[in-house]
């Protein structure tokens, strides 16, 4: 019995799409993405354009409320006080000091939060997700004015609940300094926020293989190494989606200052910097020029992160 075969020339050679092409499964997904988002993002636009615009034709203007017939055309020029004040840069830093120590802070507790939540038992599982998503449904406001009155002196209970640890006595203000005031406010927004960080990464977990863990637990590797080499490299997208809305968030932070400090002991941020001006001070030209330039550094870090992480979407939901 002879065998025959195909000439070389004649072999089925597997079928694949040029580098860099979308495949058809993709392609359907965007057209369905664009169908179901397409009116809500068409509504956001024209609720959110007009605003914008607005900031922006105000921005170069000299036009104070209080004065509204003397109105003058100042081009660039709100930008440049701004840009040259140092109380604008004062507010750049403690906006990026807040930013980076709640989300860092965050990321860690949430994805330690979603590993519980992970490995919790079936039975008790909806109890655990309901317990620690609790602090997140708290509204900002609220949860800004209760952290106020546990540190605050008069009507306060962390003084006399941690007196014996060193620097705190029952006369301690916490909201009599700039680097009190700032743990206080980040530590409000760690509690209040790590929730929303910790489901976000419980979605990432969801989607990491169990056969790539089992079979690098066959080959011997250690709960660390399964950890940095199997989990997390698996959970880079929802990772970076994490990271990302959590930072855009925290750099608009106004709620929890405005409670706590109302902008004093230089606790002042970007967002609260926009509202003085516009609204305590009544400067319309100035506030606008702050609110675009704070538009524009979300823009900006948002392109940051995108570019940053490199995400290659199509390769998460497994296409490629």
């Amino acid at each position: 019995m002879t065998q025959t075969t195909l000439p070389p020339t004649e072999k089925t050679q597997p079928v694949s799409a040029p580098r860099g092409s979308i495949s058809d499964r993709s392609r359907a997904e965007r057209k369905l993405g664009w169908l179901l988002a397409g009116p809500a993002f068409v509504v956001m636009l024209l609720v959110t354009a007009y605003p914008i615009v607005q900031a922006v034709y105000y921005s170069l203007f000299n036009y104070r409320l209080t004065d509204p017939d003397n109105r003058s055309f100042e081009g660039l020029g709100n930008y440049w006080v701004i840009l040259t004040d140092g109380v604008w840069w004062q507010a750049i830093l403690v906006t990026v000091i807040i930013t980076v120590v709640t989300v860092a802070v965050e990321l860690v507790l949430g994805f330690a939060l979603a590993l519980v939540m992970a490995k919790a038992l079936s039975s008790i599982r909806p109890v655990v997700r309901a317990a620690i998503l609790i602090p997140y449904a708290v509204i900002t406001v609220v949860s800004a004015f209760a952290w106020q009155f546990a540190f605050r002196i008069d009507t306060g209970f962390v003084n006399s609940w941690f007196a014996w640890l060193p620097g705190v006595s029952d006369t301690t203000d916490w909201f009599g300094g700039q680097a009190s005031s700032l743990f206080v406010i980040c530590l409000a927004e760690i509690w209040k926020t790590t929730p929303f960080i910790s489901l976000l990464l419980l979605a990432g977990l969801a989607q990491v293989p169990d056969v790539l863990q089992e079979a690098a637990k066959v080959d011997g590797a250690t709960w660390w190494q399964r950890m940095w080499r199997v989990t997390i490299p698996n959970m880079k997208a929802a990772i970076m989606v994490a990271l990302l809305f959590r930072t855009l968030d925290a750099f608009r932070i106004f709620d929890s200052i405005f409670i706590m400090t109302a902008g004093a002991n230089n606790t002042e941020s970007v967002s609260f910097l926009a509202y003085r001006q516009t609204i305590s001070r009544v400067e319309i030209g100035l506030g606008s020029a702050v609110s675009v330039l704070l538009f524009l550094s979300v823009v900006l870090i948002a392109f940051l992160f995108i570019k940053g992480f490199k995400v290659d979407l199509a390769q998460a939901r497994g296409e490629r």
